[in-house]
């Protein structure tokens, strides 16, 4: 039976508050990997941010810590080729990985940092989950299901985040959530609920906190 993919939903206020509190606490840069010998030791529960370039990545990070600059937001495509770290709170590590998609540079340099992203993905035991997020005005297209692909190979368990959620329309918002979730179905490293979210309008965001600090339990 294949599983159902439905928009994740928090009800229980005890989980909204821790997630509101984790978040609303300390939370700053730690460093910028560009090699495996520079990570951090795998010592706190880990889960990192994955999207294709101008998803709306350093905006969402922002929203969610309610910091303006916490990851720097870039007009170039493809710019950020670190793992940029963050500590969030006592036990968490916030990881930003490059966006991938249309990079504007050199092809070695993409190849490098493309290297790392699939050593990362593939042997950080500490990694609990990765949230890939998908523009809500357009579904995922070809460079998603590649990193799909990549997350299925390296046993990661990921779970797609919409962004930009308040760009479409309420009808073509359903169809996108329809159209990703059967893509989902086939995907068996792929967390059987969608996030949908908005940076702009708070969208999600309280929702997205309470996930990640419901992975202190386990």
């Amino acid at each position: 039976m294949e599983p159902s993919f439905p928009v994740a939903a928090e009800d229980d206020p005890a989980f909204i508050e821790a997630g509101r509190k984790l978040f609303a606490g300390p939370c700053a840069f730690l460093k910028g990997v560009v090699a495996l010998d520079g990570l951090p030791p795998p010592d706190r529960i880990e889960f990192c941010f994955a999207g294709r370039s101008n998803v709306g990545k350093s905006s969402l990070i922002n929203a969610l810590t309610g910091r303006k600059a916490l990851a720097r937001a870039s007009n170039t495509p493809g710019r950020t080729q670190e793992i940029n770290f963050f500590t969030l709170g006592e036990a968490f590590y916030l990881v930003d990985l490059p966006g991938y998609g249309f990079a504007e540079a050199p092809k070695a340099v993409v190849a490098q940092w493309q290297a790392l992203l699939r050593a990362y993905l593939s042997g950080r035991p500490s990694l609990r989950r990765a949230f890939l997020l998908v523009d809500a005005r357009h579904g995922l297209l070809a460079a998603d299901t590649e990193i799909i692909g990549l997350l299925q190979r390296s046993a990661v368990t990921f779970q797609v985040v919409l962004t930009k959620a308040d760009k479409p329309s309420a009808a073509e918002l359903a169809r996108v959530i329809a159209a990703v979730g059967a893509a989902l179905a086939r995907s068996p490293a792929a967390y059987p609920a969608i996030a949908v979210t908005s940076s702009q309008t708070g969208l999600g965001l309280d929702v997205l906190r309470s996930i990640v600090a419901g992975m202190s339990d386990g």
